[in-house]
């Protein structure tokens, strides 16, 4: 599992291994990682590391050392390397004396104009060394013309630990930003490396270990893998019948939208769960479709013993049944039209678990705040839906969170494609978690479970082209096959 840490325990557990270490020594492994993953991009770009040409973009602090120090071994590699410092007053010593004696040149780093500016127009890689993860705010005014110059350039642009101008704490955006395409961070992820908005000026990311005592039980954000996933999964049991496997309830679809709830119910049958019993008024439709679903026009609660509910899919205007279902004890997953139904007492007075699936514009409805606000502050939105409604909360986008009822690390996948955003996606998503609910997976778990193996579905359902609701839906099993191995 990937973890990402708040920048208070990376300094905390930084501190900790400098007393135990010989000085300078920290600096100089991150440096070594920085300097080796930079040579392989320059060799990728320019095709060998002799005579590239590569440009520093340095701050002050310990930042612009990581960025001095890797530029003094790529200089002794003989690439032709030149630092421009921004504050020359300020810039770290060591780090300045070791480029100088491996023969790389400094420059006044004051502006993309002259010198500066045609010294990154000529660069292989630019190396951004300007703000370390204690920045707060976007890149200073004396920065900005720098960045904008390497975006322009024809040069690869490594950041060092985090893109400068983006907070590392929170994944937001207040102003310029370098645009990276290579992060090379140190010791742990940070969480604005893995979250929207800041995760899309990081490029790819490359974690460098560089042996910090990080404690398990203080990550901020988990990151599932295929590895993780596997071991969640629920797979039968010799002795498994349908009902032992779990059966999720989906009451969804209206007149209206009789799609959704053939939707949610194809994301159900390929969730986990044994059976899937449908409620609603899109029998029909749900019938013709997938004939094995158990429908019923009796209501959720004369429909039969069910493990979970999904409630909300296309739901229209139909409060009572939205009510009806959070009144049952078993985990209730509420998505869609669910989530404007929903008394919020009646969720905060559940006892059963509850997931909520909100996309952007209706977790700024639940929080009453514009859809701006929820997309530039996502781990600070899941987390105060999460709070406000003890429940736990997947808060779906480009980089899907999912948030405890109880606090604890957020989750995030990155799974997804820009695919995924296309209509009934969501219901699929929603059938796909309720069913895994039904099988026994926590809140979390089946939410986090669920975001990743749709994600990989949107994936091979597109392929790069156009896909419906209906072919991330089949595509599921495949999902579920390549995180297994099989």
């Amino acid at each position: 599992m990937r973890t990402a840490y708040s920048v208070e325990t990376v300094r905390n557990a930084e501190r900790e291994l400098m007393a135990r270490l010989p000085e300078g020594a920290l600096m100089q492994r991150a440096a070594a990682g920085l300097a080796a993953a930079c040579a392989q991009v320059l060799v990728r770009v320019a095709g060998r590391v002799y005579g590239s040409r590569v440009v520093l973009l340095v701050g002050s602090g310990d930042n612009g050392g990581d960025a001095l120090y890797a530029g003094a071994r790529l200089a002794r590699r003989g690439a032709a390397v030149t630092a421009l410092l921004l504050a020359p007053e300020r810039t770290h010593a060591g780090g300045l004396a070791a480029l100088r004696r491996a023969g790389g040149r400094v420059a006044d780093g004051g502006g993309a104009s002259g010198r500066a500016g045609e010294s990154i127009a000529r660069a292989d890689l630019v190396l951004d060394g300007i703000v370390g993860i204690g920045g707060k705010g976007g890149l200073r005014e004396a920065a900005v013309p720098l960045a904008d110059a390497a975006a322009r350039s024809r040069a690869a642009v490594v950041a060092v630990d985090l893109p400068s101008g983006v907070d590392a704490d929170t994944g937001q955006v207040r102003g310029d930003v370098v645009r990276a395409d290579l992060t090379v961070t140190f010791g742990t992820h940070k969480p604005g490396l893995l979250i929207d908005p800041a995760r899309e000026y990081a490029g790819a990311v490359r974690l460098v270990d560089i042996g910090l005592p990080l404690p398990a039980e203080a990550a901020e954000l988990e990151a599932l893998q295929h590895a993780d996933v596997a071991r969640l999964l629920p797979v039968p049991a010799a002795e498994s019948d349908k009902y032992r496997r779990g059966v999720v309830g989906i009451a969804a679809g209206s007149a209206r939208y009789p799609g959704a709830a053939v939707l949610a119910v194809a994301g159900a049958l390929r969730g986990g769960a044994g059976a899937v019993r449908y409620v609603g008024p899109a029998g029909d439709a749900v019938i013709a479709r997938f004939p094995e679903t158990l429908v019923s026009d009796r209501g959720p609660e004369r429909a039969g013993r069910v493990q979970a509910w999904v409630v909300g899919p296309g739901a229209g205007d139909d409060a009572a049944t939205v009510a009806e279902v959070l009144g049952a004890q078993v985990p209730v997953l509420i998505d869609a039209d669910g989530l404007r139904l929903a008394d919020a007492d009646a969720v905060r007075a559940r006892t059963a678990p509850t997931l909520m699936t909100p996309h952007a514009g209706e977790a700024a409805a639940l929080l009453g705040v514009g859809r701006g606000e929820v997309e530039g502050a996502r781990l600070a939105s899941v987390r105060e839906l999460a709070a406000r409604y003890g429940a736990t909360v997947l808060l779906k986008g480009s980089t899907t969170l999912v948030a405890g009822a109880k606090g604890g690390p957020v989750r995030v996948n990155a799974t997804g494609t820009s695919w995924l955003a296309t209509a009934g996606s969501g219901d699929v998503l929603s059938g796909l978690a309720g069913s895994l609910l039904a099988a026994g997976l926590s809140a979390v778990d089946a939410g986090s479970v669920a975001a990743y193996l749709h994600g990989l579905a949107g994936r091979f359902a597109a392929q790069g082209a156009p896909a419906g609701a209906h072919d991330v839906a089949a595509a599921i099993p495949r999902a579920w096959r390549d995180v297994r191995g099989d």
